[in-house]
């Protein structure tokens, strides 16, 4: 996403605007300078681990190589867990201000990663046996080094995220940069003597030295308490299941190749994940310079789109080269670099498929990344079930091998598609007709109003519906003529309400507050359409009121038979005999940024229809406001919102939905046979 606010960040005056450009300049300048750093260290890393990979091939061949390689991916399965504090450490030490404050979170953080480290380290011990009989391994010592090695890995997160969250990028490419040079140098001098537990040994030894190498500067800043960041179990919860999501997605695959055939095309298979992890090890090093940087921009601040956008062009870029390298490689290549105990060269074509899937999921991790540094989302969850759906693919089609990479290609571009939707969305919001204000009106408060009093007009406005056609009689004083200071009315008008816009209502933030406002005609200018049902149609791809009324005009002049316009048609007459309507009710952040309308789309359009000059005129406005409105998915649509949404339904129809029915049930018994105190009879 590139704005919580769209269209906000381009009010401003010429000199403001002259100001925000050289800004964002500057802005893109340090992030290309911070991701040129970090790529240029994982150039050097991938040709390390190329290196690497390729001589622990020749020596070892494809059988013993299937092991080592496995007992790899098996680290960067844990390596969630490191990553989920490298992400958490660099965000919270981005936004903090302080020195202090910043060694105090790398403190807190560093204290609770040993722990999660020994406790991981201990369960791999525990479980050895198990798992190197589901990998077909020769050995359960290998877990045991392993597990060895993530005690000092999931504490070296937290160090790597000290130095993301400084920008010490230098530091931080230094430092993976002496982690893959032990590890080469570890494996040339041990697999002879040692074979399989010598490369693995070399892997432990090099996280250990990238550990106590990242050690961090802290000799001038005094020490203090450390913080709680009990904020923060939240976020890192969704940086744990991020990371976790991930690297199921980034090594899972080799996992079950390993063990569902044998050990000589298990090799094969993680030879050709090299191009893939490559591609992945280049492309993230974009996104951790991308991340502490959009971690440190409001999320109203168009410097937002910069960095996305600046991003994505270079992950682009590395994908889009790696798989043209793969697709124009000789085959007779592959078998120099790996062997003649590779039988690598009848699958060069698969080195392509893995290219390209790799890249559209980076593309997809890019998105994400993005979404994550600016509020705690629900993109984690998401590509968690992606994930699952990866692993459960390859359960069930495994056939060949090309078989079980079209699986992940065929995820991942779902993935690709379901992440960007929304960011898609978003900058066709930017386009819309009302981002012409160079300076917006301020929206007129006229006076605050009780969630009480909303929903009684927002009742009024619903009654005719269907749904309450068996409640008409019994319900008709309640709901035309409320008594706004009898709580038992208010509850049973709220059970009313809810029992057809329960749903929409729940998506509301809990603190928005309602106020009476007098719009202007500029002030249409800004207003949006209910983004759903007929409406898309009609109002994409800005959903410019405005705009909308226009072609809606188009579709009545053409004769449409579309019941949609009818209806409007319909409305457009009643309103020219001046029939009197309920209030319409809107929703927005604050006095300047864009309005949705929530009820009264049809009203308000017809009206339009009439006369665009006066439809601001013709109905009483209650808006809603609120700092949180773009997590609401009538006002923004992301996934963030769309999961938010997700949830409620489920939580609506199993729960709340059967208590509204049970209190307006209960209303209605004693509605008909008791009138209780305060409420009008019909």
């Amino acid at each position: 996403m590139s704005d919580d606010v769209p269209g906000k960040a381009i009010w401003v005056t010429g000199a403001e605007a002259e100001d925000d450009t050289a800004a964002h300049h500057h802005l893109r300048e340090r992030m290309l300078s911070g991701s040129a750093v970090m790529l240029l260290s994982s150039v050097f890393v991938g040709c390390m681990n190329l290196v690497y990979n390729f001589a622990v091939a020749h020596k070892l061949g494809a059988d013993r190589y299937g092991h080592a390689s496995v007992v790899y991916t098996l680290l960067m399965l844990l390596s969630s867990i490191t990553l989920s504090f490298q992400l958490l450490c660099s965000k919270f030490v981005a936004r903090s201000d302080s020195s202090v404050e910043k060694i105090a979170i790398y403190h807190l953080l560093h204290r609770w990663s040993w722990i999660c480290g020994v406790l991981v380290g201990a369960l791999l011990a525990l479980a050895s046996g198990a798992i190197s009989g589901y990998l077909n391994l020769p050995s359960s010592r290998l877990i045991w080094l392993l597990g060895a090695a993530i005690v000092f890995y999931i504490p070296l997160g937290t160090r790597r995220g000290f130095m993301q969250g400084t920008y010490a990028f230098r530091r931080l490419a230094v430092n993976f940069a002496l982690e893959v040079s032990v590890k080469l140098v570890g494996a040339l001098a041990l697999m002879t003597p040692l074979a399989v537990p010598g490369v693995v040994i070399a892997i432990a030894a090099s996280v250990m030295v990238a550990y106590f190498a990242g050690i961090p500067n802290q000799q001038s800043i005094p020490q203090i308490p450390g913080p709680t960041l009990r904020s923060g179990v939240g976020e890192g919860v969704q940086a744990a299941t991020f990371f976790i999501g991930q690297v199921i997605i980034n090594n899972v695959d080799i996992v079950l190749v390993k063990h569902f055939f044998d050990s000589t095309q298990a090799g094969v298979y993680a030879a050709i994940a090299l191009v893939g992890r490559v591609v992945y090890m280049l492309s993230w090093s974009v996104v951790s310079s991308m991340f502490p940087f959009s971690a440190g921009i409001r999320p109203d601040d168009r410097g937002g789109h910069t960095v996305l956008t600046t991003a994505l062009a270079l992950v682009a870029i590395i994908a889009t080269l790696f798989t043209l390298g793969a697709w124009l490689a000789p085959r007779a290549l592959w078998q120099l670099l790996l062997g003649h105990g590779f039988p690598v060269a009848q699958y060069s074509s698969l080195l392509v498929l893995y290219a390209l899937t790799t890249g559209i999921y980076v593309l997809a991790a890019v998105l994400m990344a993005y979404e994550i540094s600016q509020k705690i989302g629900r993109v984690s969850w998401l590509q968690l079930a992606f994930s699952g759906m990866i692993v459960g693919g390859i359960y069930l089609f495994h056939s060949t091998l090309q078989t079980v990479i079209t699986v992940q290609l065929v995820v991942m571009l779902g993935l690709l598609f379901v992440v960007s939707v929304p960011f898609v969305r978003t900058q066709e919001l930017s386009r819309a007709p009302s981002v012409a204000l160079v300076d917006p009106p301020q929206l007129r408060k006229i006076r605050l109003i009780a969630e009480d009093e909303v929903i009684a007009q927002f009742l009024q406005g619903e009654f005719y519906q269907n749904e309450f056609r068996r409640y008409r009689d019994a319900f008709d004083g309640l709901v035309n003529r409320p008594d706004l200071n009898d709580a038992y009315e208010n509850a049973l008008r709220r059970a009313l309400l809810f029992r057809r816009r329960g749903l929409l209502w729940r998506q509301l933030p809990p603190e928005t507050e309602w106020w009476e406002v007098e719009l202007s005609a500029e002030d249409l200018r800004r207003v949006r359409v209910f983004a759903r049902r007929q409406w898309l149609r009609y109002g994409a791809p800005g959903f410019s009121f405005l705009t909308t009324v226009e072609k809606i005009r188009d579709r009545i002049a053409s004769n449409s038979r579309d019941p949609f316009i009818a209806k409007l048609r319909s409305l457009s007459e009643e309103i020219e005999q001046d029939v009197e309507y309920s209030s319409v009710l809107l929703i927005t952040i604050d006095e300047f940024t864009p309005m949705t309308i929530l009820e009264g789309n049809h009203r308000m359009t017809a009206a339009a229809l009439v006369s665009p000059e006066t439809a601001h005129q013709r109905f009483r406005f209650v808006c809603g406001f609120s700092r949180r409105m773009a997590e609401c998915c009538w006002y923004r649509t992301d996934v963030a919102t769309l999961w938010k949404y997700a949830v409620n339904t489920v939580a609506y129809y199993l729960v709340h939905r059967q208590k509204f029915n049970a209190a307006v049930l209960e209303g209605e018994a004693r509605l008909t046979s008791v009138v209780p105190p305060g409420v009008n009879a019909a």
